[in-house]
Formats: structure tokens, C-alpha cells, sequence
């Protein structure tokens, strides 16, 4: 379509001067229909135009037919354009041979229409509003189920993009769920979206995946980890996650010889619920010293005196801490490059953010397919910005180098 357009010549001011004198054009009403008339009769004088050269001979050429078949009167379509509906008339073949290219067999678009509907569907405008907004814009009539015959086409973009290949070694991997409303069964139930962020040993990150499921559990992510590894996968070095119970027994289930980082701001978060509001400012301030500290010792050291002060009114608090003691500090072993990337999952949480401007307005999802096709084209849209490696990463990856060696393909 793109090459014959190119050969298509512009029109002259004189020409379109005598369109419009011709047309009687006084109004954009009229302007739209009759661009609409003109673009329905070239279209059909190109489908005229493929039949010639499928056969091999002009209409009523008989001199030059080298061939048994012949045209066999017309079929006639309504297709959507930017123009509105229009009618063409398709040529046949007696032998059912003709493949059109210009609007081809059981198209029903000829414009940008679906890529159109996509974009504001991964706005999270709804198919209502999606529908209204084409018609009053373009003329153009279609319907919710239209609309979700579209965005059902990725469906299968979505599969593709789910079982494709991943590179063999992850520097970092940020895994977290965030939770949408999706109705199931006649009831409005929380899902969980499973979702992990690689960064490969180039610096350049990725979304691996994205997973509906029932509420977040380990089990459910050892399934997500399970399938990464199938995709060709084979080591991680860093994981970061949440404090969620089971997940570095799930993570080392699969890949034994990742670290694992838990998030620090989880845990303050998680530490606070069971702190008096009074005293929440200066239990903040006394975690602060804890994982600002300049090296794990000294962390250590930053423990002890906040368990000295706060031990006896919250035990339930220092108890979080040692038991998670040993992924909590994971950071330290770095340089200031890769703790400020690790020690959250700031990353994840982020893109998060971005996945919630956009669903805000869906307070409920009708099903998990739903859900899963805005969380796919939001995440398309995303990833086309990520263009750029990760800040520092050539300090980053020498640190990487000397803890882990020739799992970077570096040899120390």
C-alpha cells in the first residue's frame, strides 16, 4: 500500500480548486463526503486494476487473454475508513483465485483505525467512550463489540510475547504483584498481577512477564520463576523483592545461586504497623541508621542500639528485623552505584505507578483477559521509552564482576 501510494502524484492547487468548484464543497460535511466518494472510487479502480494484472489482460481484451479464467462480476463490502463507511465494489474471478492486496479478503479497515483504538484502549479509555469519540471525530460507526474484537487481536501479540526467548543471565530481577478488581463468577474479586523487571548484563531493562492469578503467594511466583527458566533463563544473580512469606525459598528453588535483596522500605512499612503513632517518628529515624549505615557492621552495630531502645516496647519489630537480617543487608556488599538501585524495589514500583495512571478510571475489570490486554499495551507503551542503559553501569557491572565472576562472563 505504502509503494503504490508513493506513485500516486499530489494534486495541483488548480485541481483541487476545480474539485471543490465541481463538488459544490461548502462545508466540512461536504468535504468528508466527497473525499469519502473519491477514495471509494479509487479504491475500487485499484481493485480493478489488480484483477487486470491477476488475469493478465485489460478488461474487453480478449486479444491478449492467455489464461481460461475470467472476471465474473462483482462483490460489493463496506469497509471503515478515516473517512467514515464506504461501499466498494470487489472484482471476481470465475476460479476464485483473486487475492486482493489493497483491501484484502475479510478486511473491514482501511486505515489506521485498530492501531487507533489500541492506543486509546491503552489510555484506559473504555469502549463507550472509545466508540463515542470515533464517530464524533470521524463519522465512524462502530460497536463495543467491534472494539473488543480489536483489542482481542492482542491476545495473541500477548501470547507471543510471553513464551518469547529471554537472555540467558539477569544481572537483577525486581519481582512484585500489584492488584486490580476483576469480576469472576458474578462476584468482584481481587486479582494479583504478577509482574518481574529484568535488567540484563547490558544495563538495559525489560518487563519478562506479566501473570493474573488469585491473591499473591509464593507458590504462584515459583510457577512465574519456573517458566522464565524454560524460556532459556539460567542464572540471576540479584532479586529483589518484597517481604512476602516463601518468596526466597521460591526464588532458590529455581535459580540457587541468586542473592536476594528484600525491600527496605517494606520493611520499615511493615515494622510501623505495629508501632504507637506517637512514637512512629523516632522508630523511623533509629531504622534510618540501620540501613544507611556505611558498611553491614556498622549496620549491625545501628540494630543492637535500636533494639536497646525500642526492644522491650515493640519485640515484634526486632524480630522482623533478625529474622530478615541476612536479605535485608545484601546491598552492603556493593559500592553506592548498585545499593541505591537494590535496596527498594523502586523500579518495580514505579512502573507500577504508570500501570495505575492508567486503570484508575477501571474500577473493575469484566475479566482477567481484560485486565491482561491494558496491562500489555500500557506495558508496550512503557518499554518504548526504556531506550537508555541503567545509570553507572559500567561501575555497576565491574562490582558485579568481582561477587560473581564468570557468571557475568567476566573472569576476575
Amino acid at each position: 500500500m505504502v509503494e503504490i501510494a508513493k506513485k500516486i502524484p499530489r494534486f495541483s492547487k488548480d485541481q483541487v480548486k476545480q474539485f471543490i468548484e465541481q463538488g459544490q464543497l461548502k462545508s466540512m460535511e461536504d468535504v468528508q463526503g466527497a473525499l469519502r466518494d473519491l477514495f471509494s472510487q479509487t479504491l475500487s479502480a485499484m481493485l480493478e486494476g489488480e484483477m487486470d494484472h491477476h488475469l493478465g489482460y485489460s478488461k474487453n481484451d480478449e486479444h491478449n487473454k492467455q489464461t481460461d479464467n475470467r472476471r465474473n462480476g462483482h462483490g460489493s463490502k463496506k469497509v471503515h475508513s478515516d473517512y467514515g463507511d464506504i461501499a466498494l465494489t470487489v472484482p471476481r474471478d470465475r476460479e476464485a483465485e483473486f487475492e486482493p492486496q489493497i483491501v484484502k479478503k475479510r478486511q473491514k479497515t482501511i486505515t489506521g483505525l485498530e492501531d487507533q483504538i489500541l492506543g486509546l484502549y491503552a489510555k484506559g479509555i473504555s469502549a463507550r467512550d472509545i466508540q463515542d469519540y470515533l464517530e464524533r471525530l470521524y463519522g465512524i460507526e462502530v460497536s463495543p463489540t467491534f472494539i473488543s474484537n480489536v483489542t482481542d487481536k492482542v491476545l495473541i501479540q500477548i501470547q507471543e510475547w510471553q513464551s518469547r526467548p529471554l537472555a540467558p543471565v539477569y544481572a537483577l530481577i525486581f519481582l512484585d504483584a500489584v492488584h486490580f478488581k476483576v469480576r469472576q463468577d458474578g462476584r468482584i474479586v481481587s486479582k494479583a498481577a504478577y509482574i518481574m523487571i529484568g535488567v540484563d548484563l547490558e544495563g538495559m531493562k525489560e518487563v519478562l512477564g506479566i501473570w493474573i492469578g488469585e491473591s499473591e503467594s509464593a507458590k504462584f511466583w515459583l510457577s512465574t520463576l519456573s517458566e522464565i527458566k524454560s524460556r532459556g533463563t539460567q542464572d540471576v544473580l540479584l532479586c529483589c523483592v518484597d517481604n512476602l512469606t516463601g518468596f526466597s525459598e521460591a526464588i532458590k528453588a529455581v535459580f540457587p545461586g541468586a542473592l536476594i535483596q528484600k525491600c527496605i522500605v517494606h520493611q520499615v512499612r511493615n515494622s510501623l504497623r505495629f508501632v504507637s503513632y506517637k512514637d512512629a517518628k523516632a522508630v523511623v529515624a533509629g531504622m534510618r541508621a540501620i540501613y544507611t549505615a556505611g558498611s553491614q557492621k556498622l549496620a549491625q552495630v545501628a540494630l543492637d542500639a535500636f533494639e536497646e531502645e525500642w526492644g522491650a516496647k515493640y519485640p515484634l519489630v526486632i524480630a522482623s528485623w533478625r529474622r530478615n537480617w541476612s536479605e535485608l543487608v545484601t546491598f552492603f556488599e556493593f559500592a553506592p552505584e548498585l545499593r541505591r538501585l537494590i535496596y527498594t524495589t523502586n523500579m518495580i514500583e514505579s512502573f507500577h505507578r504508570q500501570l495505575r495512571k492508567v486503570t484508575k478510571g477501571k474500577s473493575v475489570f469484566p475479566t482477567d483477559e481484560s485486565l491482561l490486554k491494558m496491562l500489555f499495551l500500557v506495558t508496550r507503551d512503557v518499554q518504548r521509552k526504556w531506550t537508555m542503559r541503567i545509570a553507572h553501569w559500567g561501575q555497576i557491572l565491574a562490582q558485579l564482576s568481582i561477587t560473581f565472576g564468570e557468571r557475568v562472563g567476566i573472569v576476575n
